[in-house]
């Protein structure tokens, strides 16, 4: 996850900081709750300085937007509407859910099917979703009956309609959703022509610019420990989003074993292997986030050789016996030494 310490004030988001130091001139500061989260943000303004509660409440507007767009957990969300469509039938979405919809489509097929959003009957299964968590292990027949109604191949949009070939197919947009609100805020105060900002929902990122005092933001990305909160690197990103993924703090144990909230779509079982975090450099954070995502489920050396194959900056943390073991992409290391 992410920590961030911005003008001396330690900022707890999803378990991130910022590090900035030295007298600020101007900061515009803003924070609040949405996808069943926080936010913050930091605003460092240019010539066009906005008026902070008319930007306050643009922001929160686009975000409720967002939630009344693709949110699961709100029945009458233009995803929930089409998640109880039956077979064949269509319904129109915004351009909005259409894009999130159509990256998330491209990533299942970037990552072998790694991402997968049609995932929602095995995440609500596993108690990660709208539904309660199970009070047993389901067993392998409920684990492929559930998989049965997942598929992207069942999934159809053309233009800003969307269909559906078999009656239970769910979308779960929750991989990637969240990094899509981090860059419609950045997309709002890019319209202000900011001197520099960094935008934090849930833990994913987006940064621009320069801090008020002329140096760049720093972020620093957290050892995956349970028990313990400690910084594993601290990294300049630069005009670049960032989106981390793991799974040692979302997870529940039932019958003796640790199940997580990442589930794989080939097998439908919570991930079991070392790779305890990643962490994704991107200009988008939606794909930033998905990507994250997948590479949890893809493991070290299938993460790194896709990250390689896409010239992605990715930085892995991987469990040992004795600590962790850090991996770098090729298009990671320029941001290892500082």
């Amino acid at each position: 996850m992410i920590k961030a310490l911005t003008n001396g004030l330690v900022l707890v988001g999803l378990a991130f900081f910022i590090s900035a130091c030295g007298q600020q001139p101007q900061l515009i500061s803003l924070s609040g709750e949405t996808m069943g989260t926080t936010y913050h943000i930091k605003l460092v303004p240019g010539d066009k300085e906005p008026n902070q509660q008319l930007l306050q409440a643009e922001i929160d507007v686009a975000l409720e937007l967002v939630n009344n767009q693709m949110s699961t957990y709100r029945q009458n969300s233009e995803l929930s509407k089409f998640n109880q469509l039956r077979r064949n039938e269509t319904v129109r979405v915004s351009a909005d859910t259409a894009l999130v919809i159509s990256e998330g489509i491209d990533l299942y097929h970037k990552t072998d099917g790694a991402l997968d959003i049609t995932l929602g009957p095995l995440v609500n299964l596993w108690g990660f979703g709208p539904d309660k968590r199970p009070t047993s292990v389901p067993s392998q027949a409920v684990i492929d009956a559930a998989k049965a109604k997942t598929g992207i191949e069942h999934l159809h949009l053309d233009g800003l309609k969307l269909r559906k070939t078999i009656p239970d197919l769910y979308v779960d947009l929750s991989s990637i959703a969240k990094g899509f609100g981090v860059d419609k805020v950045a997309e709002i105060l890019d319209k202000y022509q900011p001197k520099g900002y960094l935008v934090e929902i849930g833990g994913e990122l987006s940064l621009y610019g320069l801090k008020a005092d002329d140096t760049p933001w720093r972020v620093a990305i957290e050892q995956p420990d349970v028990d313990e909160r400690q910084v594993q690197l601290v990294i300049e990103p630069g005009n670049l989003a960032m989106a981390t993924s793991g799974d040692y703090r979302n997870y529940y144990e039932e019958q003796g074993r640790r199940f997580s909230h990442l589930i794989d779509p080939r097998d439908g079982y919570p991930i079991d292997h070392h790779l305890a975090s990643v962490t994704v450099l991107h200009p988008q954070s939606m794909v930033a986030d998905g990507y994250a995502t997948a590479m949890m489920v893809l493991g070290v050396e299938k993460s790194l050789a896709l990250a390689e194959q896409e010239q992605l900056a990715i930085m892995l943390i991987e469990k040992q016996s004795d600590g962790f073991e850090v991996h770098y992409s090729s298009a990671f290391k320029p941001f290892v030494n500082l």
